[in-house]
């Protein structure tokens, strides 16, 4: 309900301007002296451009009682603009952007509640076709009406047109699917811890990538999520006990200050460091672009990534740790990856992350292309980036560009193998 109410308000101030003016041309708040303009808006953009009003009483009567002068208001607006559809009388830069109308809606099937057979099955009975696997960007890129693939990358990841809505579809209000956007599975699904394992969650809320490691771990480990923000922490409380999580402990602190020799973190392995950002790389997919952030703000970001970062890496116990943000500026990715690992020596290096990504980190020192990138022309995503870093070890072989979970389960034939090579050494002793 709250993404609802919060996607209503987004598309009222998006069509403000045109609500005025319909508002005016009605005579509305003159017929209706008790109602307040902001109101109005809501009820007016619910009545004319929304799903219909959802609200009762005296203000759904209200609306109802004005609908033929506001439609009659609308339609000579139309007119005076020689346009056919609402969104033409938005003003260029109050439309849609082109990259939001090109990244397609990512479903992620939580398989701590289902699994993905059967949330094709459930699609399929809806009146949704499903298309099979995807082979291409391009294949998803064409995705139109109720069409579905699944994704290329991700096992778990489906695939619908972009303007496909599901938040009122009984799958995501009961927490069988997540509405996720594939550029925001990435950090779990590379982290990739095997089942057991403790795992940190440095910069947690909203916590759709905590409820994805969870799903990853199949609830058989320990989480710790972390979040400085009071009402942060409370809605990743609702949207993990939604989706099924457990054993995954919620605490409202500032990742700087955990201590990193207490015990209870000391079977810690793996950490997900997700830190505040700019927030460049977000397609909005209602009004206007946020501003660019200024340098001063960019370095003062980019102190505070460093500083995150190298604290994580101080968990004595760490193998592995996903860094990961959701900005497309230099300052905020491969330069603090740079600094941090000047800063840490021979002791951390990056791993070849997902081999198959078409966009890499740029270039900016040696093994900077280790790391991806993501972006709504090249990987039909949001702006991201994502680079994993491992605990190098004296005479360890050189790490993998898996997940590691993915080593955990030996392709077929390697186990077999290894079953025959022991039986061998049994024979001969």
């Amino acid at each position: 309900h709250v993404r609802q109410l919060y996607a209503l308000v987004s598309e009222t101030l998006r069509y403000a301007s045109v609500l005025e003016k319909l508002l005016d041309g009605a005579a509305l708040l003159q017929a209706e002296k008790k109602l307040q303009p902001q109101l109005a808006k809501v009820l007016v953009y619910d009545l004319l451009f929304g799903k219909g009003l959802k609200c009762g009483g005296r203000w759904k009567a209200l609306a109802r009682r004005h609908r033929a002068r506001l439609e009659a208001e609308l339609a000579r607006m139309k007119v005076r603009h020689k346009v056919s559809r609402n969104e033409d009388l938005l003003a260029p830069e109050q439309a849609v952007s082109p990259a939001a109308s090109q990244v397609p809606r990512y479903v992620r099937v939580n398989t701590l509640k289902t699994c993905v057979d059967d949330v094709i099955d459930f699609f399929k009975r809806q009146g949704y076709a499903y298309l099979g696997k995807a082979a291409s960007m391009e294949e998803l890129n064409a995705l139109s009406g109720k069409k579905f693939m699944l994704d290329l990358h991700l096992p778990e990841l489906l695939v619908f047109p972009s303007q496909t809505d599901l938040h009122d579809n009984l799958l995501y209000t009961s927490g069988h699917i997540i509405l996720q956007d594939k550029a925001s599975c990435l950090p779990a699904f590379l982290l990739g811890p095997v089942a057991g394992s403790h795992v940190i969650d440095a910069c947690a809320a909203p916590g759709n990538k905590t409820s994805h490691l969870a799903a990853i771990l199949k609830n058989k480990g320990q989480i710790f999520a972390f979040d400085v923000d009071p009402k942060r922490v409370a809605t990743m409380n609702t949207l993990l006990t939604r989706a099924g999580v457990t054993g995954c402990q919620l605490a409202q602190q500032d990742f700087l200050t955990v201590d990193p020799r207490d015990p209870k973190y000391s079977r810690v392995t793996h950490i997900l460091l997700d830190p505040s950002c700019s927030g460049s790389g977000m397609v909005t997919r209602g009004p206007g672009q946020e501003v660019a952030p200024s340098a001063e703000r960019l370095q003062a970001l980019a102190g505070f990534q460093r500083r995150v970062l190298s604290h994580a890496l101080s968990f004595p116990a760490l193998r592995r740790l996903v860094y990961s943000t959701c900005s497309l500026h230099q300052e905020e990715n491969e330069d603090v990856l740079q600094a941090v690992l000047q800063e840490w020596g021979s002791a951390f290096r990056l791993v070849t992350a997902l081999p198959s990504w078409p966009c890499r980190g740029l270039a900016v020192f040696s093994g900077a292309e280790s790391c991806l990138r993501a972006s709504p022309g090249e990987t039909l995503t949001h702006g991201f980036f994502v680079a994993v870093l491992e605990r190098c070890r004296e005479g360890a072989a050189a790490p993998s560009s898996l997940p590691a979970a993915a080593m955990e389960n030996p392709q077929p034939g390697e186990g077999t193998a290894a079953k025959k090579r022991k039986k061998k050494k049994q024979r001969v002793k």
